[in-house]
């Protein structure tokens, strides 16, 4: 009996013991979650995904670090709505700086809310940034990009919540933006879709001027930009042109050879610094310059600046359609400094947009050219110049995956002093176009279509004749 009761006790024992350890290990359990529930999500949450959806760029990291005054962002969704991605995204901005504050907005709670911001239909997952009386309102079909395909259906490609937002906080806590000026009367097109976007996202005010109706360039403008001129400029404007840029005005100019036009005026401003324009138009016999099959669709090697380092460090190549070869003669006062260069290799085409040939003539100027280059005047004054203005449309931005709009965003940027709210890129959802090529292209036809196959049929040939060789051995 005494051996029964000592075993029972022995056993109680024991399982208070088990008891007592589980409960010790439940509530260091409790208080770790508890613990790791508190911790910024920054601290808890990792982006292994290959566009870096979760991720926000050091562009935004340093917007809201310089942040002096609150910054609050309304979040308009209904509830057990939310996108797990704008989520997770307002979290990471909240958890940066104690200037913004997320704050939900239930539309089926507060169904009046927006309409003192906008008067258009509000979205689920829209939001609202807003700092003292300055605001702006982010649609959510703006916050995901879209294409359609031949069938007619939308389908999601990008993921610009980053670039919005951080936009946005850029532009309601900055009294002053940057102003831009256009030139206008010389045939001017409508600026491209995805280059005028990208203006307004990076909160440039964007004006028109024409220099005739004018008798000095605006001194507001912390720059003007001379997008694809049909026809030349007059002596006036060149002459005004001309004082802007000697007192330290900031000129950035996008002009590509024109069918039978002469740009005498307009290029004298180039001349004045010793930089000669070649006749025609550059083509690239290189195959590493040139897109595949269109050698006037220049691949040019970027020189290392501060415009062009951001594209040579993430890898992208602009691609520079239709140019003029620019050539440096360093004869002049002021420093000039090549952005992109063609190959050894390339060579103007005197006959220009009347080419019959690609290959090299008599009356053809060698290269190597600069198709872009900056002037920095010694009035502190600078002059940022595109030989192409092509360069700029949506096909060619898209082939070269946007490097094109982001090298022009980059030299805007230089012009109008450095904001760090410049060239937030879109999360891609889909693809980007692979730019190659000729020669890239030729090799990879050259080793999936004859030297693979070969490899496969050699070796299958190995296996066949050295098992028959083991059958021959047996027999």
């Amino acid at each position: 009996m005494k051996i029964s009761i000592t075993r029972n006790v022995t056993a109680f024992k024991g399982g208070s013991y088990s008891m007592a350890a589980t409960a010790l290990v439940l509530a260091i359990l409790i208080v770790f979650n508890l613990f790791v529930a508190a911790l910024p999500t920054s601290m808890t949450k990792f982006d292994i995904s290959s566009s870096k959806l979760y991720s926000i760029t050091g562009n935004t990291k340093a917007v809201v670090n310089q942040l002096q005054q609150d910054v609050t962002i309304y979040w308009v969704v209904q509830a057990d709505a939310e996108d797990t991605i704008i989520e997770n995204l307002l979290s990471k901005y909240e958890s940066l700086s104690s200037h913004i504050e997320i704050v939900k907005k239930n539309p089926d709670v507060f169904p009046t809310f927006t309409a003192q911001y906008t008067d258009v239909t509000v979205p689920n997952n829209s939001l609202i940034v807003e700092s003292g009386d300055r605001y702006r309102y982010i649609s959510y079909d703006d916050i995901y990009e879209y294409e359609t395909d031949y069938y007619s259906y939308s389908y999601v490609t990008g993921f610009d919540g980053e670039g919005a937002i951080t936009s946005a906080i850029d532009y309601v806590v900055t009294e002053k933006l940057p102003i831009l000026y256009l030139l206008e009367g010389h045939g001017e097109g409508d600026l491209p879709s995805t280059f005028s976007e990208t203006l307004e996202k990076e909160n440039v005010e964007l004006k028109t001027v024409s220099l005739l109706n004018v008798d000095f360039v605006p001194e507001e403008a912390d720059a003007v930009m001379i997008y694809a001129p049909q026809s030349d400029i007059s002596e006036i404007e060149l002459d005004m042109l001309r004082d802007y840029t000697e007192n330290g005005g900031k000129l950035l100019v996008m002009a590509g050879p024109v069918y039978e036009v002469e740009f005498t005026n307009l290029n004298s401003i180039l001349e004045d610094y010793g930089v000669i324009l070649a006749d025609g138009i550059v083509v690239e016999s290189s195959r590493d310059h040139y897109l595949t099959g269109y050698p006037y669709s220049l691949m040019p090697d970027m020189e290392s600046t501060d415009i062009t380092d951001p594209l040579i460090n993430d890898g992208y190549a602009p691609i520079i359609p239709l140019a003029q070869g620019l050539s440096i003669t360093g004869y002049s006062a002021a420093n000039i400094t090549s952005l992109l260069t063609t190959s050894y290799y390339s060579y103007s085409k005197a006959a220009g947009f009347d080419l019959t040939t690609y290959d090299f003539e008599e009356d053809d100027t060698e290269g190597p050219f600069s198709v872009a280059l900056s002037i920095e005047t010694e009035s502190d004054g600078k002059i940022i110049w595109f030989s192409a203005s092509d360069f700029l449309d949506d096909m060619y931005n898209a082939y070269s995956s946007g490097a094109n709009v982001d090298l022009t965003m980059n030299a805007i940027s230089d012009l109008i002093g450095e904001r760090d709210a410049i060239s937030i890129r879109s999360k891609s959802l889909n693809y980007n176009y692979l730019t190659i090529s000729e020669d890239s292209a030729a090799m990879l036809k050259l080793r999936m279509i004859v030297i693979f196959p070969l490899a496969y049929l050699c070796v299958g040939m190995f296996i066949i004749l050295r098992k028959r060789g083991k059958q021959n051995e047996s027999a």
